[in-house]
């Protein structure tokens, strides 16, 4: 049986070690990600600052634990997000060299990055409600160190509130710009790791081990962040708005909330957070891969 046949074997193993790794990493992580979060909702026009004025910030006003708020429905996201995208993947991957005649199982970058990319939405489709209310919840914060009450008292009564308010479709809120994110982030990371990965060892730089897991995360991180922070920015800000006073939203779709974002704070608003976002990635690149690699070792599982 063919390495490539292998990697399409046992799912459950997969689906369970893949979760049990995103846990680890979403876990290691989420301090940054919030930072991150924070930085991106504020407006650059009215509040200029930095990742670590933000990260201050909160501590002070909110304690240390306020740097994991919405750790849970963040945990919950991966469990769902991430063995669908990576053993999507792999199947994905498999089904190309099965189907459309890889040569001796080599599939070429742009390939994978497609393959990455439809992986990651369909992934991020059923994840979505998830990931709507870990940004409601890490927004949350900023209403607490004004003395205000929190919108939600924890993951099921933002699910409840959600729905009662904004109809049971109100959980995939934003999911047009999450979905382009998704695309972009797996095509960058997904890719960008497999492909990394097997040039670092076929050139002998080093071996299949985690040297090699290192070097390959750290490419796949920088460049998930390059392609998808834009999209992450519009992401953020469509999924944590909420109706005014007229009864509007202030944005009417994802391209309306990238018009209005150049317009009044410039391009370079597009990459707000670009540095915690990197600052994560590659963090949490390292911490997902390193673990999911060894324990599909341990499982007796080839080599992602």
């Amino acid at each position: 049986m063919s390495q490539n046949q292998q990697q399409t074997n046992h799912p459950i193993n997969k689906i369970l070690i893949s979760s049990l790794s995103s846990t680890v990493a979403e876990t290691f992580t989420f301090p940054i990600d919030i930072t991150k979060t924070r930085l991106q909702l504020t407006s650059s026009t009215n509040h200029p600052t930095s990742a670590f004025h933000v990260a201050t910030n909160i501590i002070r006003e909110e304690g240390f634990t306020g740097l994991y708020k919405g750790l849970s429905p963040a945990v919950i996201r991966h469990v769902f997000y991430t063995p669908i995208r990576t053993v999507g993947y792999e199947y994905l991957r498999h089904a190309y060299v099965t189907h459309l005649g890889g040569t001796d199982g080599y599939v070429s970058l742009p390939v994978k990055a497609v393959v990455g990319g439809v992986s990651g939405v369909i992934a991020q489709v059923v994840a979505s409600p998830a990931d709507l209310v870990k940004v409601r919840m890490q927004a949350d914060g900023r209403l607490v160190s004004q003395g205000l009450q929190p919108r939600y008292t924890g993951p099921l009564n933002a699910l409840h509130k959600i729905i009662h308010t904004e109809g049971f479709k109100g959980l995939w809120r934003g999911v047009v710009p999450n979905v382009q994110r998704a695309f972009l982030v797996n095509m960058g990371e997904l890719a960008c790791y497999d492909h990394a990965k097997h040039f670092v060892i076929n050139n002998h730089i080093a071996n299949d081990n985690i040297f090699a897991h290192t070097l390959a995360s750290m490419m796949s991180g920088l460049s998930a962040t390059t392609i998808s922070c834009p999209a992450d920015v519009v992401k953020t800000r469509m999924m944590n708005q909420a109706v005014n006073e007229d009864g509007k939203f202030k944005y009417k779709n994802s391209y309306d909330c990238l018009v209005k974002t150049v317009r009044y704070e410039g391009v370079r608003a597009l990459w707000k957070g670009f540095f915690p976002t990197w600052a994560r990635l590659g963090p949490w690149q390292f911490v997902f891969w390193v673990s999911y690699e060894k324990f599909r070792l341990i499982a007796g599982l080839p080599s992602f």
